[in-house]
């Protein structure tokens, strides 16, 4: 499965972006899809992340209520809506793919993309 990440770029804070994560190469839907984002000098951390159907979603506490993730099957496309973004929001995205139907636990993701940088100025 190969990732493309892209939407990115640079916003004033309190405005909105998505995130758009395009998937070839396997089989989207019975993928767990999430992203991760990663800012200079920090480890990476988990944003969100969805099941198969879309039905199940899980988000970072820090997150809930400001990011949404969302998915389309038809067009092997996962997407993170990004609202009220803060200065501190910036960081690299990255959305990844684990090869499993269970949203919840530790999951092992498969498949990364090349991140997209999303840079908020205040």
């Amino acid at each position: 499965v190969q990732l493309q990440a892209s939407g990115g770029g640079l916003v004033q804070a309190g405005g909105s972006l998505r995130l758009s994560c395009a998937a070839s190469g396997g089989t989207f839907s019975s993928h767990v899809m999430a992203w991760f984002r990663q800012a200079p000098g920090k480890e990476r951390e988990f944003v969100a992340r969805i099941n198969w159907s879309g039905a199940f979603k899980r988000y970072a506490d820090s997150f809930k209520g400001r990011f949404t993730i969302s998915r389309d099957n038809t067009k092997n496309t996962v997407y993170l809506q990004m609202n009220s973004l803060r200065p501190e929001d910036t960081a690299v995205y990255y959305c990844a793919a684990a090869q499993t139907t269970v949203v919840d636990g530790p999951l092992k993701y498969d498949y990364w993309g090349q991140g997209t940088q999303v840079t908020v100025s205040s």
